[in-house]
């Protein structure tokens, strides 16, 4: 959540960030009014407290009609207490339920629009002409059965659409890219975490994941528990409700979990393959750090994407999100798109999201800085969505015989395999 005083001083500031998001502006105006209704509750309140105190202390040392009016005057004044009270709470109660559904303000640098609307800022690789090779690409699904990589079908016979199997060499392929994912974040000084696939509603509220994105999660309505669509949530609440020394920051965690989507409101899209599937693997980079060094941590974070990447010789953009493309709690957001040969597009692969103290102040976790106790800013940046990567990873170093050139990086992973060859059938 955004930061009340910030609202009350700059309310234009609100209007703005809500309007470029596409969002409710007349949230704002109906959310000061309740924080007044809320403050002068509170100061009413404390008032009438004050004047009931005082009244106590003069009761025992008076008499007769003079005792008898005070005492009168007390059970009028508990009763106005009592009415004050339930003011207070109601307005506090109102305050927060507004609160908690305004998004996090957009950063001024951030492209006003939809999600067409963001801009490359940059652009690597080369993207591969296979007409010029002689060739024409086969798509990631068929040389994931070329491979016996894949299985699609077996999965929506077990599981129902957008399910699969990786199968041998798929298989594999997801632990060499898991372990050479964790390998890069651990040398770059990240914690790794295998971290909770279920979590509470704290937690997933906290994160900014039962608003606008409610739709796509699943619950658990025996349990009241949520499986994650990202290893973001449980690495965000890990420190819920805790107060940090600031010397510990900068804390990195790199987190790897399944993560589950409904995939609401993609019906007909994707529907091929493993590109848009409602269960997958990823690794998840995560940091909490000062406030102030929010931005430069973005920065840090999109360049480990782009290493990422690089290493796995994918051509890609980096593109900056349009801002009402940006999930509530994000201030700012960076994805990196691989280009997908047989789609003929870039495809989001990774995203970073800079989310400044929105998450940190839902989940209660601050910093101590001396004397000083406030919020921190909490990033996330995927590091490896599995399904997608193997899609770029296969169509992109495909060979004419469906064999697939496994890039360097990966090979010590693979038993130092530089070629996927065709099964046999």
């Amino acid at each position: 959540m955004i930061d009340l005083r910030l609202l009350r001083e700059d309310p234009d500031r609100v209007r703005a960030s809500q309007r470029a998001r596409g969002e409710d502006v007349a949230l704002v105006d109906s959310l000061l009014s309740a924080d007044e209704r809320r403050r002068s509750s509170g100061v009413r309140f404390d008032e009438l407290r004050a004047e009931q105190k005082a009244l106590g202390k003069l009761i025992p040392k008076a008499s007769g009609d003079e005792k008898a009016e005070l005492l009168k005057k007390a059970s009028q004044l508990a009763a106005d207490v009592k009415v004050a009270d339930a003011e207070r709470d109601a307005a506090d109660t109102e305050t927060q339920e507004l609160l908690v559904q305004l998004s996090n303000l957009v950063h001024p640098d951030v492209p006003v629009g939809g999600e067409e609307d963001f801009v490359t800022l940059e652009t690597h690789g080369t993207i591969r002409d296979f007409g010029a090779e002689g060739f024409e690409p086969k798509d990631h699904l068929e040389l994931g059965q070329i491979l016996g990589a894949i299985d699609v079908e077996r999965g929506a016979k077990v599981s129902g659409s957008r399910f699969y199997f990786l199968t041998g060499i798929g298989a594999l392929l997801e632990l060499a890219l898991v372990n050479a994912a964790i390998a890069q974040a651990t040398a770059a000084g990240f914690t790794p975490m295998l971290t909770p696939a279920l979590v509470r509603s704290q937690s997933m509220a906290g994160t900014g994941f039962l608003g606008q994105a409610a739709q796509d999660v699943y619950h658990l309505d025996k349990d009241d528990l949520y499986l994650v669509g990202t290893s973001e949530v449980a690495l965000a609440a890990y420190h819920m409700d805790e107060i940090l020394d600031a010397d510990r920051l900068p804390l990195r965690y790199a987190g790897f979990s399944p993560c589950f989507r409904r995939e609401a409101g993609s019906h007909g899209k994707d529907t091929r393959g493993i590109f848009r599937v409602h269960q997958f693997d990823k690794v998840e980079m995560f940091s909490y750090v000062a406030p102030e060094d929010s931005q430069a941590e973005h920065q840090r974070l999109l360049e480990w994407e782009k290493q990422w990447l690089t290493s796995l010789e994918l051509p890609y953009r980096v593109i900056d999100v349009a801002s009402g493309d940006l999930g509530s709690s994000a201030s700012r957001k960076f994805d990196c798109e691989a280009w997908i040969p047989t789609q003929g597009k870039y495809r989001e692969l990774t995203s970073t999201s800079d989310c400044t103290e929105f998450q940190s102040r839902r989940l209660q976790i601050r910093v101590r800085d001396g004397k000083q106790v406030r919020p921190l800013a909490t990033l996330n940046g995927t590091l490896c969505a599995v399904p997608r990567t193997i899609v770029a990873i296969l169509e992109n170093h495909q060979q004419a015989d469906g064999s697939v050139r496994v890039p360097e990086v990966l090979r010590p992973y693979l038993g130092g395999r530089e070629i996927l060859e065709p099964v046999a059938k």
